[in-house]
C-alpha cells in the first residue's frame, strides 16, 4: 500500500512564509508527477503547482512568482515553498501522488494525503 503524508501547515501572518511537505511512502518505484491542490470552504479543489519526476514544474496563475515547487526523487517527496502568503490563500492543501508505479504491479495508480490547514491572518 502507498501513503501519502503532508506536514508543515499553519497559521502565518499576511506577508510570511511556509514550507509544506508531502511524503510518499510504501513499495513505490517511481512517481511521474507530484502535485499540491488546495481547497478552500465553498470553493472546488484547485491546482496549485505540480512537477514531474523530471523536474518540469507548472503553476497556477494566483501563486506564480511566490511559490516554488520542488521534489527529491529519492525520498519520494515533495515540497511546496510558499512565500508572500495572502489571506486568500488560506485553504487546506492537498497532496497528490500522479502515476506511482508500485512494485509487482502492472498499472501506476493515484494516491491523495488527507491534507494539511494553512491560514494566513493577522
Amino acid at each position: 500500500q502507498v501513503q501519502v503524508a503532508e506536514s508543515g501547515g499553519g497559521l502565518v501572518q499576511p506577508g510570511g512564509s511556509l514550507r509544506l511537505s508531502c511524503a510518499a511512502s510504501g513499495s513505490i518505484l517511481s512517481i511521474n508527477v507530484m502535485g499540491w491542490y488546495r481547497q478552500a470552504p465553498g470553493k472546488q479543489r484547485e491546482l496549485v503547482a505540480a512537477i514531474t519526476k523530471g523536474g518540469n514544474s507548472n503553476y497556477a496563475d494566483s501563486v506564480k512568482g511566490r511559490f516554488t515547487i520542488s521534489r527529491d526523487n529519492a525520498k519520494n517527496t515533495a515540497y511546496l515553498q510558499m512565500n508572500s502568503l495572502k489571506p486568500e490563500d488560506t485553504a487546506v492543501y492537498y497532496c497528490k501522488a500522479d502515476g506511482v508505479l508500485v512494485a509487482g504491479r502492472w498499472v501506476r495508480d493515484d494516491y491523495w494525503g488527507q491534507g494539511t490547514q494553512v491560514t494566513v491572518s493577522s
